[in-house]
C-alpha cells in the first residue's frame, strides 16, 4: 500500500475530468489515494477563436504544467494529442494510458444528407471544426464544402450541431465513445486512421510528472502500456520533425503487427487549404521511421 497520496492536475471539461477519474480509478486499484485539483488553460478561456489563430503551442496545458513545476500538484493528466513533443525543463510523461479509437468521427444531421453524394453529406454542407489537420483532410474527400471554426467541449458542440448550427461537426471518437454519448439521431460517419489520419497520439492519455519525483514515476510505471508508448513515440517523433503543435495539418498513425513491424501513416499539408500529401512507410524497425516519412514527404525543413 502507498502512503503517499497523490494530487492530479487536470482541467475542467467533462471530457477531461473523465480523464482524471480514470486515472483514480486505476490508482486506486493499485492502492494509491488521490485527489483532483482542477486548472483552467488559455485553450479553455480563449473560446471565440480557432486553434490555428492563437498563438504559440500548449493551449490546453501550460497552466497545468506551471502547477505541476510549482509543485502545487504532483502529476498532470492529458489528453496526448494535445501536448506539445517537447517537455518544459525538469517535466517528462512518465506513463500512458491504453488507446481508445483513435479515428475521427463526422457527425451530420439527418437533414444534411444525402445519400448520392460522397461521405452521405450534401453539396456545399458546412462542417464545424478548428483542427486545420481536420480541415486539410475533409478538403481533400470533399473540395465543396464549407468549414467553419467551432468551439467547447464535445457535449456542447454536438448540441451546436443538433441546433443546426451547422450541417455536420468533425470530431475525435474518443471522446464520445468516453463520455458514452448518445447520437443515435444523428449519422455518425467513422473515418478509417489510413485513409483520415488521426492527429499524433489521438485516444491516449499522457501522466506528465516532474522528472525528479521518483516516488510518483514508480507509482505510474505500474499503470503504464508501453505498446501504446512504442507507436505513439513514432508518431510524435513526425510532429516534432516538423516542429508543429496541435494546430499543424498533419495527421499520424502507427500501429505495430503481430510480427513486429511497424506501418506508418502521414498526412501533411503546408497550410489548411493546401496540398494534401499523404505516405505510408513500414519497417521491422522504428529506427528512423519517422525521420524516413519526413523524407518522403520532401519537407523542406528537414
Amino acid at each position: 500500500m502507498e502512503s503517499k497520496k497523490i494530487k492530479i492536475g487536470t482541467r475542467g471539461s467533462r471530457l477531461a475530468l473523465w480523464q482524471a477519474d480514470f486515472l483514480q480509478n486505476q490508482l486506486s486499484d493499485i492502492g494509491v489515494e488521490s485527489e483532483l485539483v482542477i486548472i483552467k488553460t488559455k485553450g479553455d478561456q480563449i473560446q471565440h477563436l480557432g486553434f490555428d489563430k492563437m498563438e504559440g503551442k500548449g493551449f490546453f496545458t501550460k497552466e497545468i504544467e506551471d502547477a505541476l513545476l510549482r509543485g502545487d500538484i504532483d502529476m498532470a493528466v492529458h489528453s496526448m494529442k494535445d501536448m506539445p513533443t517537447s517537455q518544459p525543463e525538469g517535466l517528462v510523461i512518465t506513463a500512458v494510458s491504453y488507446r481508445e479509437d483513435p479515428s475521427d468521427w463526422l457527425l451530420i444531421r439527418k437533414e444534411s444528407m444525402d445519400g448520392n453524394m460522397d461521405l452521405r453529406l450534401k453539396e456545399g454542407a458546412i462542417v464545424g471544426t478548428s483542427s486545420a489537420r481536420r480541415k486539410a483532410q475533409m478538403l481533400n474527400f470533399r473540395s465543396d464544402i464549407g468549414l467553419q471554426d467551432i468551439r467547447g467541449n464535445v457535449p456542447t458542440r454536438i448540441e451546436k450541431l443538433r441546433n443546426g448550427d451547422f450541417d455536420a461537426i468533425l470530431l475525435a471518437g474518443a471522446g464520445v465513445t468516453r463520455l458514452q454519448l448518445d447520437v443515435s439521431d444523428l449519422e455518425v460517419i467513422k473515418f478509417n486512421v489510413k485513409e483520415f489520419v488521426p492527429a499524433p497520439a489521438q485516444g491516449v492519455l499522457a501522466f506528465q510528472t516532474c522528472k525528479g519525483d521518483k516516488a510518483t514515476r514508480r507509482i505510474l510505471q505500474k499503470i503504464h502500456h508501453s505498446d501504446v508508448a512504442e507507436v505513439t513515440n513514432i508518431e510524435r517523433k513526425v510532429l516534432q520533425l516538423l516542429d508543429g503543435g496541435c494546430q499543424l495539418p498533419m495527421g499520424a498513425y502507427c500501429e505495430k503487427d503481430t510480427m513486429g513491424n511497424f506501418h506508418l501513416w502521414v498526412a501533411s499539408a503546408d497550410a489548411w487549404d493546401g496540398e494534401l500529401k499523404k505516405v505510408r512507410l513500414s519497417s521491422s524497425t522504428s529506427f528512423e521511421l519517422a525521420e524516413n516519412a519526413i523524407k518522403k514527404l520532401n519537407v523542406s525543413n528537414l
